[in-house]
């Protein structure tokens, strides 16, 4: 009992100094995370770890959070995220198929109101065999249209019931700030804002600001569905596309962004470059249709941390690279390398 004492004392003389090290409170999870890394306890974290601060950065507390629930925290803990996830998921894809389907709807009545008024004019106006039956065909068309919006929508709604049963059951409060972007799985804004607070100008940090070209008109051409996949493909994309040092966040809207660390503006050019040709590579099929959706570009704003700025002024600054992007046609980045 007094070697486990003495040793435990040991571990904690080692711990404090690692919590103001790195700036980190003193509150529970963030003790029990570098109490654990200070002891040793867990290769995987000491790893991570390790490989964060080879350069002296600073860890946010974000990062601290997402470390402690992927190596510290209970199955109950995990289990009530990965509900939370869940739920925030199927909620926005049912508003998104409500919204589609009630637009589809309200189309589809204006569309009847006219082919009646249509059919008035029929033996008023005497039309052809030929326009009566341009008019039949145009009324099939619209009836197979909202059609296939309703057993879309029925068919979300039924999964959605049976993911709601099975969650019932299970589904905890849970207290824990997301961290994560609930459709793309990316990290969100409010973890972004939290890796910007503990950047350093000598280490060499660039934010790349990315923006789906005319995501409006996908939305207003295909339905929200459909956007929702484009988000996610592109997403997915950006991400699969970061190396070691970056980290790819859900900023907003159409919006992402890519934070690079230990990296310069020509490096962190060059890396944005690579991601926008594979942004061109997304391919997103039209569930209603059976229709592939190709030729999906982003623009890219690029902006480097100096000493001189402040963390709002690297967002500005690449905010402003994305609006030159854009104005000079889209699908590019800028600076120019």
């Amino acid at each position: 009992m007094a070697d486990e004492l003495e040793k435990s004392f040991q571990v904690l003389k080692q711990t404090i100094p690692l919590l103001i090290k790195h700036q980190i409170s003193a509150i529970p999870t963030n003790y029990a995370l570098w109490y654990t890394y200070a002891s040793n306890q867990s290769a995987p974290l000491n790893a991570e770890v390790d490989k964060l601060t080879v350069n002296n950065q600073p860890i946010s507390a974000a990062k601290i959070q997402e470390l402690y629930r992927q190596h510290l925290a209970d199955t109950q803990e995990v289990e009530a995220w990965q509900l939370r996830q869940t739920v925030e998921a199927m909620l926005i894809e049912l508003s998104q198929s409500l919204g589609d389907t009630r637009s589809d709807t309200q189309n589809f009545k204006q569309a009847i109101d006219n082919r009646l008024s249509d059919l008035d004019k029929v033996e008023r106006e005497g039309w052809s065999v030929e326009e009566v039956m341009q008019l039949v065909r145009s009324l099939v068309k619209e009836t197979q249209h909202v059609k296939r919006s309703t057993l879309d929508f029925t068919a979300a709604l039924s999964s959605a019931e049976k993911e709601i049963s099975e969650l019932r059951a299970k589904l905890k409060d849970s207290q824990q700030n997301a961290l994560f972007d609930a459709l793309t799985g990316l990290y969100n804004r409010r973890y972004l804002d939290e890796e910007l607070k503990v950047m350093q100008p000598d280490k060499g940090t660039c934010l790349v600001m990315v923006d789906i070209d005319h995501f409006k008109s996908i939305n207003d051409q295909f339905g929200h569905q459909m956007g929702d996949r484009v988000l996610k493909a592109v997403g997915k994309k950006l991400k699969d596309s970061c190396r070691d040092n970056a980290s790819a966040f859900r900023f907003g809207g159409e919006e992402f962004a890519v934070l690079l660390k230990d990296s310069k503006l020509k490096q962190a050019i060059h890396q944005a470059e690579v991601m926008r040709r594979a942004i061109e590579k997304v391919s997103v099929v039209d569930r209603r249709t059976g229709k592939s959706l190709d030729g999906i570009s982003a623009s890219f704003g690029v902006a480097e941390f100096s000493g001189a700025m402040r963390r709002s002024d690297l967002l500005e600054q690449a905010d402003k690279q994305l609006y030159q992007a854009k104005t000079l046609g889209r699908n590019r980045v800028m600076p120019l390398g």
